[in-house]
């Protein structure tokens, strides 16, 4: 089977059987829109001290943005937030490679499902269809972290 078309598969899969849809409560929520496909998500993202223990969200729009979302629950929750921080910024690094940038084994194992984008990566327009959900955990992580020590 070709690479392309296992990723396809992936990513397919986790547009049809997402994990983590559906809001449920947490510590901080955004809501994010990718204003040139009219992608969108609200994103909801729950810790406890430095771990992630639950991302959740809603959202609409193509089906890069959506698996990407299913994913990125995936490879978060229940990660302590430092680790989870070194998966997003391996997967904004494939992301922004415009193709140039060949998964090998050790980027395998960091962004296991994630590694399905990596064609993605060739389509500036899609790029953001994969990053919505990511950069909407980064902000949604943030304002957590950031209404803890004022409180």
């Amino acid at each position: 089977m070709k690479l392309d078309s296992m990723y396809q598969e992936v990513i397919l899969d986790h547009y049809k059987h997402p994990h983590g849809r559906g809001l449920r409560d947490g510590d901080a929520e955004v809501h994010h829109v990718n204003p040139t496909c009219g992608d969108e998500i609200t994103l909801r993202v729950k810790l406890d001290g430095s771990k992630i223990v639950d991302v959740s969200y809603e959202g609409q729009g193509c089906s890069i943005s959506q698996a990407s979302a299913s994913v990125m629950n995936e490879l978060v929750v229940g990660r302590e937030l430092d680790e989870a921080m070194k998966v997003q910024e391996v997967f904004l690094e494939l992301m922004q490679s415009k193709g140039k940038l060949e998964p090998d084994d050790a980027m395998e194992e960091v962004l296991e499902d994630a590694v399905a984008f990596a064609g993605v990566s060739k389509y500036p327009a899609r790029v953001k269809c994969a990053l919505l959900s990511w950069m909407a955990w980064k902000d949604a992580t943030a304002q957590a972290l950031s209404e803890r020590e004022s409180a």
